[in-house]
């Protein structure tokens, strides 16, 4: 056999277009999407053998080629004036972030997550969270937000899925080839490979470092698959969500403590850290570390200066969804760090453990990251509220619904996913540059603008193409499984442009119930096989490879498609993707969510949909519960608690076939000469309308900057840099905490069991005693809401009291303040005492509060 050496040649761009390369490699092409048409123009049957790749494109265009797209005028055209957007776009200063924060032109947020969902051809995401990081990091580089973002390479990826004639999960994966993808080594002062390291028991794990370019944003990513280390340590960043506890405590150092470091030996000087989800959430005990190293300080100093620099998003609903790691295994990694901050083993592994009690089986990295970031919120309003009850024991002393866990509600990055079609419409409908300010509710008013076939046109072309997409994926699927040409005919033949088309796609988790549409199957039989309103449904998604529960989901999906009624009406595909999903979210005409409510922290494929016209169908969960208006979409069910599973999926369901059956298909097929249904019409814009700017990433990001970023920037900077400033607070956090117990509290006048008219308000007092507290270092508040029958106080106000008058020699205090009461009903009040100082990032944080008690 003959043997060859292998030389690989790359295409010499011309001079003319040599930018092509440049874009190729940043990822803002992936909103961009006008910039991939030039490929196409370039060579139509290598862009689709490239699967859409430019990078990969670029690599295997014939010189041929891309000399005759130089010399085509038309092509140079176009070229010039997307290359001229790219570099206005990348050298802009003027940017939201740069006009609303010019003092904070210096400050850098580092953001760190496990997974980034950004485009198709990079598969080092999973589900929503990634996907929601993705976004995150588009949206910080529109908006101009100086921001910097850490992950892991995985070079196996996440799995892909393969579905067999049993309706049984698969899992592959594959390596990726980075050469064809938009990801580069970062190098050294020397022009080498920059390679880092973080400690193990007895051992060093070196590790890679990569980039990819997210528009104006750096996203790191670190890879332990390199010849420096063993065969067992080169496997730590392989795979995404992969392998043992210990394979993921691995992988949860590395993020979070060598992500800090990587970030210091790049020399950038981060101002706030974001964890996005608790995986990163070791990178506190290595900034605590290292100030203790560079400050000479304390435990306590350390931690308040590492509190003021951090960020914490909880993502789950539920105890069980944050990672809890036996303390043996953490012993193993930690022994010998826990001395470096001068901790015993138990008060190091109490930093992941409930303050009260023994010491616990596991150490929870969602706790560990609660109780030292100085911000702290959920992702919907909703699951913030659901956030504070179930953490409610890392602060004992607070009321659970106090708890100092805000909500920046979840958005999405809305040109990733808007079609390209209603991309022009906007274009054309919006103002100029609608982009620039889409969190501005109001810039969507002239959706209505858009005449109403003009719309449907659209949508209905997206329909087609995601029935051409669902043709072939099915199709795919089960020639792999010997199906003949004449049975999977006659089950493709049946899709229908024309049918009300239901898609449910998501990560098929139990909680999700995706086969809650099936609970009664001669309902659903009857619903699916009306030959006047025909109606399909499009299923997709993903199982972790180790929850079967899940599977079970998609085999019975699988069987029930195959049943005789629902032949070539119930589809399901395989590989669900970013690609997958883009023409889901905006080729289907209803998107279906039925969670088990409240156990959807926020998700946002929802929010998808909508900003495409496809009308949301939700249990009122996560985002849908703040964003339903009556007007953009349906509901399933009702908010009320039920005594079993059970009886909750009989309730949900029985909704859903009911709204089906006298709104929904009613609705759209009332459809006029022209083909179109103007109920439907409005309601589609109404979608559009209510959620396009309020779900963006845009919104999103504002929120974080707003409430989180800029706040922690600016305290940290005018306080927690000076030592002196932060030793100070600590001994007063100290003395605080000590003479908390002695405060004494005392209503005056004792408005009991009186009557007054709505509108009007009354005056309420209370008599503060401070043995040994300056009244300087605390705030009184009056806290009164409506009483329900069964004693809960809803609608909750809290007014800060005045100081009336000052015996300083007794050390007692008057406080008064008006108390408003607009509307009827039964109100309650009560006074309480909280602590106040310049330096406190939330007052609930100090676990302090004093009530007035009989």
């Amino acid at each position: 056999m003959y043997v060859f050496n292998r030389i690989t040649v790359n295409p010499q761009l011309p001079k003319r277009i040599d930018k092509l390369n440049e874009v190729a490699n940043n990822l803002w092409w992936s909103w961009n999407t006008e910039f991939l048409r030039l490929f196409q123009k370039i060579d139509r049957d290598l862009w689709e053998e490239s699967e859409k790749n430019p990078v990969k494109f670029l690599k295997r265009v014939s010189q041929e080629k891309l000399e005759e797209a130089s010399k085509n005028i038309p092509f140079l055209k176009e070229y010039d004036k997307i290359i001229d957007n790219f570099e206005a776009y990348m050298n802009s200063k003027n940017t939201w972030f740069s006009n609303k924060y010019p003092k904070n032109k210096e400050d850098l947020i580092a953001y760190f997550s496990a997974e980034y969902g950004l485009d198709q051809t990079i598969p080092i995401y999973s589900g929503g969270l990634g996907i929601l990081s993705g976004d995150h990091l588009k949206s910080a580089s529109d908006l101009g937000i100086p921001l910097v973002a850490v992950g892991l390479l995985y070079k196996n990826g996440y799995f892909n899925q393969k579905i067999n004639g049993y309706g049984e999960q698969k899992t592959e994966y594959k390596n990726i080839d980075l050469y064809d993808l938009p990801i580069n080594p970062v190098k050294d002062e020397k022009g080498e490979d920059l390679i880092i390291y973080v400690k193990f028991p007895k051992r060093r794990l070196y590790l890679k470092v990569w980039q990819i370019n997210v528009g104006r944003v750096k996203l790191y990513l670190l890879d332990s698959d390199i010849d420096k280390n063993n065969e067992e340590d080169r496997d730590v960043t392989l795979r995404l969500y992969g392998g043992d506890q210990e394979m993921r405590i691995r992988q949860e150092i590395v993020l979070g403590m060598a992500g800090v470091n990587l970030l210091k030996t790049l020399g950038l000087d981060v101002t706030v850290y974001h964890m996005n989800e608790g995986h990163s959430a070791f990178l506190n005990l290595e900034i605590i570390k290292n100030i203790i190293k560079e400050k000479e300080v304390s435990f306590e100093v350390a931690r308040d200066i590492a509190s003021s620099k951090t960020v914490f998003t909880t993502h789950t609903p539920v105890p069980a969804g944050n990672d809890i790691f036996p303390v043996a295994l953490v012993e193993k990694y930690f022994k010998d760090f826990w001395p470096r901050l001068g901790l015993s083993r138990e008060e190091f592994l109490r930093l992941g453990m409930k303050p009260l009690g023994e010491l616990e089986p596991g150490f929870n990295m969602g706790i560990l990251a609660l109780k030292i970031a100085g911000k702290k919120n959920g992702v919907s309003k909703l699951h913030g509220a659901v956030s504070r009850e179930l953490f409610g024991e890392i602060w004992p002393d607070i009321a659970a619904n106090e708890s100092p866990i805000t909500y920046v509600t979840n958005g999405i990055h809305t040109c990733s996913w808007l079609s390209p079609r209603l991309k022009e419409l906007y274009n054309k409908y919006l103002e100029p540059y609608w982009q620039d300010t889409m969190f501005d509710d109001n810039k969507w008013e002239k959706i209505k603008n858009i005449p109403n076939d003009k719309l449907w046109e659209a949508h209905q072309d997206r329909k087609v193409k995601l029935l051409e997409l669902v043709k072939q994926n099915v199709t795919n699927r089960l020639r792999r499984e010997n199906y003949n040409y004449d049975d999977i005919n006659d089950i493709v033949s049946k899709l229908n442009p024309n049918a009300l088309t239901i898609g449910f796609a998501r990560r098929f988790a139990t909680y999700k119930r995706a086969t809650l549409i099936f609970k009664d199957i001669e309902r659903i039989t009857q619903i699916l096989n009306n030959q006047d309103k025909p109606v399909q449904l499009i299923f997709a998604g993903k199982a972790h490879p180790k929850d079967k529960e899940g599977q079970d989901l998609i085999k019975y999906i699988h069987d029930i498609a195959k049943m005789p009624q629902f032949k070539g009406k119930i589809f399901l595909l395989e590989n669900y993707n970013i690609a997958m999903s883009r023409y889901l979210i905006s080729g289907v005409d209803v998107w279906l969510n039925n969670p088990r409510r409240p156990m959807e922290a926020s998700g946002t494929s929802g929010q998808k949909a909508s900003v495409n016209g496809v009308i949301n169908f939700s249990v009122l969960d996560g985002w849908w519960a703040e964003g339903y208006n009556q007007y953009n979409g349906w509901t399933i069910g009702t908010n009320a608690e039920y005594n079993s599973y059970e009886e909750q999926d009989k309730a949900d369901s029985e909704s859903i076939y009911n709204t089906l059956e006298n709104k929904i298909i009613p609705m759209y097929y009332k459809k006029g000469k022209n083909g179109i249904s103007d109920e439907w019409l409005e309601m589609m814009k109404e979608s559009i309308i209510s959620t396009g700017g309020k779900y963006s990433t845009a919104r999103m990001l504002v929120d974080y900057t707003d409430k989180l970023y800029i706040p922690l920037c600016n305290l940290t900077k005018k306080y927690y840099q000076d030592i002196d400033y932060v030793a100070e607070f600590n001994d007063w956090k100290r003395d605080i905490i000590r003479d908390w117990k002695d405060i004494k509290l005392t209503q005056v006048n004792n408005l009991d069991n009186i009557t007054i008219d709505a509108g009007n308000n009354i005056e309420v007092k209370c008599e503060v005693e401070l043995p040994n507290i300056n009244k300087d270092n605390i705030e009184v508040e009056v806290y009164y809401g409506k009483i329900l029958d069964n004693g809960i106080v809803e609608n909750v106000s809290i007014i800060p009291m005045e100081l009336e008058s000052a015996d300083e020699d007794s050390k007692k205090y008057l406080y008064k303040a008006k108390v408003e009461l607009t509307t009827g009903g039964n109100y309650g009040y009560t006074f309480r005492v909280m602590p106040k100082h310049e330096m406190i990032l939330e007052p609930t944080n100090l676990n302090l509060i004093k009530w007035i008690t009989k």
